[in-house]
């Protein structure tokens, strides 16, 4: 009995690695799926267990652990950073002059993929069919530059750096225009695309660009240039189990079986013995089951509710805040669901 107990804890709990394949990989924990387990959904015994840890924050990343949730809810915050959190990016560009051998699609498309350092949240969408931009829903930038030849280079110098003005058009030279009462509105608005050095662009003598560009609020769903992250994936945290001890050359080999700072070495009366120091770190390569001497000595697992999301922003705003957005649309979503149930009539 206790065995059994020991394999529905498993099975529950944890996603374990086998040599080829993985097992236990479905949810099962539904109400009266297990004898002697009340799986029922309770507040109280959810709000205990669930947690988040944040691990790091750096500059434009984020990597925090969700624990206590099931894989739909997971899925469902990285599919909402991915797709549903909304940002500013050019949609409409208004070419005047082109003469760089870009062409004006190649350009548009160009132009839309940069990220624009724009709050979102300041912003309304613009409305379908909408052919002009108004304050609230716009933001217009302008991209004016022609390439001259610098009179004062040398006869012999090949370096077009040299012998050219203005020849290489970078993201920092888009200006922002602003649209009716836009300066009163935004007094310290500082809008500009998110990395001044992206190069947009090669020209040469003669050669010129002028275009306006229509700034809206989308996102991810509609089109990729909309989405707020770079990166958005979660794992389950690594499980490693020793079925019993490893020592001297065994544990050496064992230690290069995994990641950096997964197993560690200590010395017990003599002897090497390995023990698990940190799993977290493994990215279970499953080299462990190459050698016939180690791979019946390890138990590699996942822990089922415990999620290690790592986010990555693209720099519009920082990831922190687009989690809390991205927990903000998720209730949006529930609430609305909850409202379709009580407006529809019952049969």
């Amino acid at each position: 009995a206790m065995a059994a107990k020991r394999g529905t804890d498993e099975m529950r709990d944890r996603v374990v690695l086998g040599e080829f394949g993985v097992r236990n990989v479905h949810t099962t924990d539904f109400p009266g799926n297990y004898p002697g387990y009340d799986d029922a959904w309770d507040q109280q015994r959810f709000e205990e267990a669930f947690r988040v840890d944040i691990i790091r924050e750096e500059e434009g990343a984020l990597e925090f652990d969700m624990v206590g949730i099931d894989a739909a809810i997971a899925n469902a915050f990285r599919r909402i950073l991915l797709a549903e959190v909304p940002t500013m990016a050019v949609e409409k560009v208004f070419v005047y002059n082109n003469t760089s051998i870009v062409q004006d699609e190649i350009l548009a498309h160009r132009l839309g993929l940069i990220p624009i350092r724009a709050d979102p949240r300041l912003f309304e969408y613009r409305n379908q069919g909408d052919e002009e931009g108004t304050e609230i829903d716009t933001l217009q930038f302008q991209l004016k530059i022609k390439c001259s030849r610098n009179p004062q280079a040398a006869k012999e110098s090949s370096d077009p750096n040299e012998l050219y003005f203005n020849h290489k058009v970078y993201s920092k030279h888009m200006t922002w225009v602003p649209l009716g009462n836009q300066t009163d509105l935004f007094p310290d608005a500082d809008f500009r695309p998110v990395h001044d050095d992206i190069l947009i662009a090669l020209l040469r003598p003669g050669q010129e660009i002028d275009v306006l560009m229509h700034c809206v609020k989308g996102i991810g769903k509609d089109h990729a240039k909309f989405s707020p992250v770079a990166t958005a994936s979660y794992r389950l945290l690594p499980d490693i189990t020793l079925l019993q001890p490893v020592e001297d050359e065994a544990a050496e080999k064992l230690q290069k079986c995994f990641s950096p700072g997964v197993i560690e070495i200590q010395n017990i009366k003599g002897k090497k013995v390995a023990r698990v120091a940190n799993a977290r770190f493994d990215t279970f390569s499953r080299e462990v089951f190459r050698h016939e001497s180690l791979k019946n000595l390890v138990r590699l697992a996942r822990v089922r509710n415990h999620y290690i999301f790592s986010v990555e922003s693209t720099g519009i705003l920082p990831p922190d805040v687009l989690v809390s957005e991205a927990i903000k649309i998720l209730m949006g979503k529930c609430q609305r669901f909850l409202n379709e149930l009580d407006s529809v009539p019952m049969e």
